[in-house]
């Protein structure tokens, strides 16, 4: 009966066994689903629509086949279609029965196209931009994608998970038709639960069969041979009387005695050959003991073996999930979002990365003193002190070069919430590896959907300072009016009032609207004016000229943008004027020591006199009207803009 049962088991484990197997092998069916895009007409671009991507669940993958370096990126739909909106291009979206649909989209300034072209880009859009557009525009580089990736004849794009208002934009440079090749691909559900308890429950079953197996075995050998029935019971004997038998029966009797006895031998060897026999006895009874374990052990290890290789072999997709496996959700401050708010400009990410290759090009900038190429990530006063700085680094050589923008921790990301151009970003960034270099606060501009973020405004933030509370970067905020009165001071009055405090002191009218660094700041631009009116005595030259000092706001916008206390971040950017001129005609202005003066005007004096302009960038923290708090300085930062000769 064992040996039914152990075969029993055995076939038990082989029916379980390969029914795991088969789950992972024949039935486990496809890994992924695909959808091809069918295009027709070609044209340079492909703008393939969040939607595409979204027709099944899970994360989306695209494998697109070409000749040449393939580019593709994702970004908000409105603003791809407002790239796009003077290009030809084909848009791929969702049908009936989630088929895919291919439109040929026309440029919008083609004559007899029904297309019209974003309001964003009709709206805002440069001149200079709209001359200098190329007939095919290269998408790399743009700052308008969230995120971009480049391959040779073959990409393919892994774990896309778009939300929606997301599309694709698939090209090579822009001036040849894009790749026609493109497949979306969503993974299937190819997990099998049960796989690894049937294969596990499988290799147990084997191994009771096994045991049985064995078990039967050495019940049969303990029970092997017939078993013979003993003698029965003997009957009763009397002794004989050897004397009384008559003589001839008796030497008969002596004499088979004589024939059966064994042959002499002495009692030790007797004994000897006794012992002998016993321990043979015993060694072949414990031989006999000892086979049916060993055997019993070499069977079983095959068994277990064959377990340990089947779950080893088992990934987690074949093990059934307990419990619930995704991460408890943490409560987070809750932000109510305006009705109707719009995207903010650019993502964290984003940002982060825009401002990475800000400082990364304007260090290559820096090194080849090469003003185009700084210009193409500064504009307004970050690239009028620039030109001045390359022109004398180019005349001085020692001089030393601008400090690169830190990227290692970026603390705040403030971008406006809005769906036109021109788009502003706020940025608050420092370094973690030198102590030394101090937190940079700026903001960048975009132009048009062609164009790149520019830093417009740019200074070193005080230790001293304390940045304003101020909306998620997810969230966005919106930029304040020039003239809002809803400020304790107007933004397009911050300048003027913090110039007329540094000229007049405490006799200016604003003097007690800003705080402490402010005041601080405006004493040390004052002394800065006395330290040259105090040299220009001790070098003898106070009765043969005069110095005048002026201070007052460019003419470039402030750029302003809202906190969550109703303030506001005002950056502004102010001239400091110092004017040196003779006191008679028969006087002359001499540099002296000045080498900036000598390398700027080409002079090393002036007949008339000199005047220098120094701008000052500066970012206040306005609060709002009622408030008893003062204007609070944030970062500042001043530059040499140029040394002229009075003609």
């Amino acid at each position: 009966m064992r040996f039914v049962w152990a075969v029993v088991a055995f076939v038990l484990a082989a029916v379980l066994i390969g029914a795991g197997i088969a789950q992972r092998t024949i039935f486990v069916g496809p890994s992924s689903e695909e959808a091809r895009v069918d295009i027709e007409e070609p044209a340079p671009f492909v703008l393939l629509d969040g939607d595409v991507l979204r027709i099944n669940a899970g994360a989306q993958k695209l494998l697109i086949r070409g000749e040449g370096e393939i580019f593709t990126s994702y970004g908000r739909t409105a603003d791809m279609e407002a790239w796009l909106s003077d290009s030809e291009y084909n848009h791929v979206t969702v049908g009936d029965d989630d088929e895919l649909v291919v439109d040929h989209v026309a440029p919008a300034d083609d004559e007899g196209s029904t297309e019209t072209p974003a309001p964003e880009a009709t709206a805002t859009a440069s001149p200079e931009a709209d001359a200098d557009a190329p007939a095919g525009r290269n998408p790399a580089g743009s700052d308008l994608w969230l995120d971009s990736f480049t391959d040779e004849n073959f990409l393919s794009t892994d774990n896309m998970q778009l939300p929606e208002g997301t599309s694709v934009l698939i090209a090579y440079d822009g001036t040849k038709d894009a790749p026609d090749d493109i497949v979306v691909s969503w993974p299937l559900d190819t997990r099998t639960p049960l796989a690894g308890p049937l294969m596990a429950a499988g290799g147990l079953v084997l191994l009771v069969g096994l045991v049985l197996y064995v078990l039967a075995i050495r019940h049969q050998r303990r029970g092997r041979g017939p078993r013979r029935k003993g003698p029965g019971p003997l009957p009763s004997t009397q002794p004989i009387d050897v004397a009384a038998l008559p003589p001839s029966e008796r030497d008969a009797l002596e004499a088979a005695d004589e024939a059966q006895s064994p042959t002499p031998a002495g009692k030790d060897d007797v004994e000897d050959a006794e012992i002998v026999d016993e321990k043979e006895q015993d060694g072949k009874s414990t031989m006999r003991a000892e086979r049916p374990r060993r055997r019993r052990r070499l069977l079983a290890l095959p068994a277990i073996g064959l377990t340990a290789l089947l779950a080893s072999g088992c990934t987690a997709d074949s093990w059934p999930e307990f419990g619930d496996a995704s991460a408890s959700p943490s409560p987070t401050p809750t932000v109510i979002a305006p009705e109707n708010q719009k995207p903010p400009a650019v993502t964290e990410t984003q940002a982060e990365r825009i401002l990475r290759e800000v400082s990364e090009t304007l260090v290559q900038a820096d090194e080849a003193k090469d003003l185009d190429l700084a210009a193409t990530r500064l504009d307004g006063a970050p690239l009028t002190t620039r030109t001045t700085d390359y022109a004398l680094r180019a005349k001085l050589p020692d001089r030393a070069a601008p400090a690169a923008i830190p990227t290692d921790d970026v603390e705040v990301v403030l971008p406006e919430a809005t769906d036109r151009w021109p788009r502003t970003v706020l940025m608050l960034s420092k370094s973690t590896g030198d102590d030394t270099v101090p937190p940079v606060v700026l903001t960048m501009t975009q132009a048009d959907p062609w164009s790149n973020y520019k830093v417009t405004t740019m200074a070193e933030m005080s230790a001293d300072a304390v940045f304003p509370e101020v909306a998620a970067s997810w969230l966005g905020t919106s930029l304040v009016p020039a003239d809002s009165a809803f400020l304790s001071v107007p933004p397009n009055e911050v300048a003027a009032a913090f110039a007329d405090v540094v000229d007049k002191g405490e006799k200016s009218a604003s003097y007690g609207q800003f705080d402490d660094l402010a005041l601080n700041l405006a004493t040390s631009i004052r002394d800065s004016r006395q330290n040259l009116v105090q040299g220009l005595a001790d070098a003898g030259a106070a009765k043969t000229s005069k110095a005048a000092f002026d201070m007052k706001p460019t003419t470039a916008e402030p750029v302003s943008m809202t906190t969550l206390d109703s303030g506001a971040i005002v950056a502004v950017s102010v001239l400091d004027v110092e004017t040196i001129t003779p006191t008679s005609s028969d006087v002359v202005i001499r540099f002296g020591d000045n080498k900036e003066a000598k390398a700027l005007t080409g002079a090393n004096e002036s007949a008339k006199g000199a005047q220098t302009i120094y701008e000052f960038q500066l970012f206040f923290a306005v609060p709002s009207q009622g408030s008893s708090e003062p204007i609070r300085l944030l970062a500042s930062r001043q530059d040499l803009v140029s040394v002229k000769v009075i003609k």
